[in-house]
């Protein structure tokens, strides 16, 4: 079993390695530097149970889009060779992903699975042992004992931390697949042991992910069509992905990624949400009305992530990470209702199945138990205080006799606090203010000039002082300790909430897989709205399926938000007899332009959104390759020529 770990801006199922060669240089170092995990490996006519991994992290990438997605791979041997099962999870969605298929002996469907993205690194990092299998992709081998998987697999279902949703689906989906599930013990273990993560039972999502129903994309074509990420700048968001994203929620964001990356294959799946699209542009109220819902979610994937997971050390930052995510949870639970009140009126298929879903009786189970302990009027706020009274008010008093009296306690000393800074003020006869940080706790607040100030300076009994223009920052010995006695209040209050919460979350545990399934929705409906979002702002047309790939006067997509003018419109035709096209043309007169505007237009087709051109008709793609570029290669060795005849061997 082969475990990659990579911190990256990903949604669960996004499947291209864009890693810049920096990058990997990054990555090879912080491999090297990693002792294994086990030295024991045994060999089975089966598979062959071997590890390897990376660790890289992302400052840049934003809180709530960056990923730690964890892979493991197992292959089969002798005569199973070729068949590889591969399981995954990101450790902040709570979603166990398997795959298992038959792939070649060049493994090219491992390299393009969903998973390649924390897979693919270079060959000279892996052993000269594993230099002719699927893992000569992978660094640094390491062994998992074959032990973790038959446990796993011989344990009853109710021991596993799976929520098992359909019986009959288990034995036909889950259990002939031996390697995806072999992949998935190996990977749980490894969760366990070394990320310290352990989730409650019958608490993790399982979905079974083929390789049929998307469209191939290489890495090297969504470099080159600049998909996600710009080649210029990778800050900027001339991409086709910029183009698209008008959502409201990290979770639409991510699946609006990982469909870019991954078109869908299946023409009556992209005709749903075409009609979902073309409902939304014709009903403004409906339109309206779900992106004023939508846009009040929170991150829904991570929160379910943060739920499910049982802390091995209860530390008060635990406490107050459960308390904030029910109080979350309390939030998203309130928004069922709008978001029904406001698809009530839909008449697509897909609208109405969302609608049906969100009728599920669970929502309100676990609402009606989170309110018999949790005041109606908690709620997520923004600022650091006021979420801070939230959680330190958001259990019902006469629950627990104690944690009223150190509710009260902690009443006081914050008042004492802001009195004290009161006759502070008057004391001294200056406009101070109290005013409050995560990092400072409470401190003083002035704006004043330095000529208001005797002698130009503070009093002596102020300490800690910093300044920014005219406003003064400080605090002094007594406010210290009086901060003090407060955070030691605020241990105690965060201690009985959490007990009372946990005893909440384990009542609410057997109801929470209608919340996947909330997920879901959200994400897809933010999605949906963006794609009527764009159609809005340029003249989109809906395409056709048919067996010709015909445009009218369509444009380049990207181009036409970076020109002042909108981009000269090109036709585009090819049918059955005439299935090859050669363009020419001199320098600088918008060749390369032309045949990327038709690989990104197929691509806008396939994944249900509306498509820049007057009239357009496509042939479903199942693989989508280019070979644009004219750079060498200096990490691999590979002159111009050659980084030329790998792509073209590749395709």
């Amino acid at each position: 079993s082969y475990f990659g770990d990579k911190s990256s801006c990903v949604e669960n199922t996004s499947t291209l390695n864009l890693t810049s060669s920096s990058s990997l240089r990054g990555l090879s170092s912080a491999c090297a530097g990693k002792p294994p995990l086990s030295s024991s490996r045994s060999v089975c006519r089966n598979h062959t149970p071997l590890m390897g991994y990376s660790v890289t992290s992302s400052s840049a990438v934003s809180s709530h889009t960056a990923a730690s997605v964890i892979v493991a791979v197992v292959e089969g041997r002798g005569l199973a060779r070729g068949e590889v099962g591969i399981a995954s999870i990101d450790l902040k969605s709570p979603e166990v992903i398997l795959s298992q298929f038959a792939d070649n002996t060049t493994y090219a469907k491992v390299l393009h699975s969903d998973f390649h993205e924390y897979i693919n690194l270079p060959c000279a990092w892996v052993s000269a042992y594993l230099k002719h299998n699927a893992f000569s992709v992978l660094s640094v081998p390491v062994a998992v004992k074959r032990k973790c998987e038959y446990d796993f697999l011989s344990a009853p279902l109710g021991s596993v931390v799976f929520r098992w949703h359909y019986s009959t689906f288990i034995k036909d989906c889950f259990f002939p697949r031996y390697y995806c599930l072999a992949a998935a013990a190996a990977l749980l273990k490894y969760v366990e042991f070394i990320q310290n993560s352990v989730y409650a039972p019958k608490s993790l999502k399982v979905r079974f992910q083929g390789s049929e129903k998307t469209a191939m994309i290489d890495s090297s074509s969504a470099q080159n069509l600049e998909l996600v990420i710009n080649n210029r700048d990778s800050r900027n968001g001339h991409t086709l992905f910029g183009v698209l994203n008008y959502t409201k929620t990290p979770g639409g964001s991510r699946r609006l990624r990982s469909n870019i990356l991954e078109p869908l294959v299946d023409a009556e799946t992209i005709n749903m949400r075409l009609d979902c699209v073309q409902e939304l542009l014709q009903d403004e109220e409906l339109f309206f009305g779900l992106q004023a819902v939508i846009s009040k979610f929170l991150d829904t994937e991570q929160l379910l992530s943060v739920l499910v997971q049982i802390p091995k050390q209860d530390t008060v930052k635990t406490a107050e990470s459960k308390i904030t995510n029910l109080i979350y949870l309390k939030h998203t639970l309130e928004l069922v209702e709008p978001l029904k009140a406001a698809l009530r009126s839909c008449n697509t298929p897909l609208l109405k199945a969302y609608y049906n879903s969100l009728e599920d009786t669970r929502f309100g189970i676990i609402l009606e138990k989170i309110t018999t302990v949790i005041n109606d009027d908690t709620r997520y706020t923004k600022g650091c205080l006021s979420m801070r009274t939230q959680k330190c008010y958001a259990v019902k008093p006469n629950i627990n006799e104690f944690l009223d009296i150190a509710r009260r306690t902690y009443t006081e000393i914050v008042d004492d606090i802001a009195g004290m800074i009161a006759q502070l003020a008057e004391k001294y006869n200056l406009p101070m203010k109290t005013s409050f940080s995560s990092a400072r706790g409470f401190f003083i607040q002035m704006n004043a000039d330095c000529s208001a100030l005797p002698n130009g300076q503070l009093p002596s009994e102020f300490t800690k002082i910093t300044k920014m223009k005219n406003t003064y920052s400080f605090t002094s010995s007594d406010l210290i300790k009086m901060n003090e006695r407060c955070h030691e209040s605020l241990r105690e209050i965060y201690h009985m909430t959490y007990l009372i919460v946990c005893k909440l979350l384990n009542e609410i545990y057997e109801h929470i897989h209608c919340l996947y399934k909330l997920s879901d929705i959200v994400s897809m409906l933010d999605m949906l709205l963006s794609f009527a979002h764009a159609c809005t702002l340029s003249d989109y047309v809906r395409p056709e399926f048919t067996d010709t790939l015909a445009i009218k006067q369509g444009w380049h997509p990207i181009l036409e938000k970076i020109a002042v003018e909108k981009p000269v419109s090109n036709n585009t035709y090819l049918a059955e007899g005439n299935n090859f096209v050669i363009i020419t043309g001199p320098n600088m007169s918008g060749k390369s332009t032309y045949l990327k505007q038709i690989a990104l237009c197929q691509i806008m087709a396939q994944i249900g959104s509306y498509v820049p051109a007057e009239y357009c008709s496509f042939r479903i793609a199942e693989q989508i390759f280019t070979r644009i570029g004219m750079d060498d290669d200096i990490e691999t060795n590979a002159s111009t020529f050659m980084k030329e005849m790998k792509e073209v061997l590749n395709i």
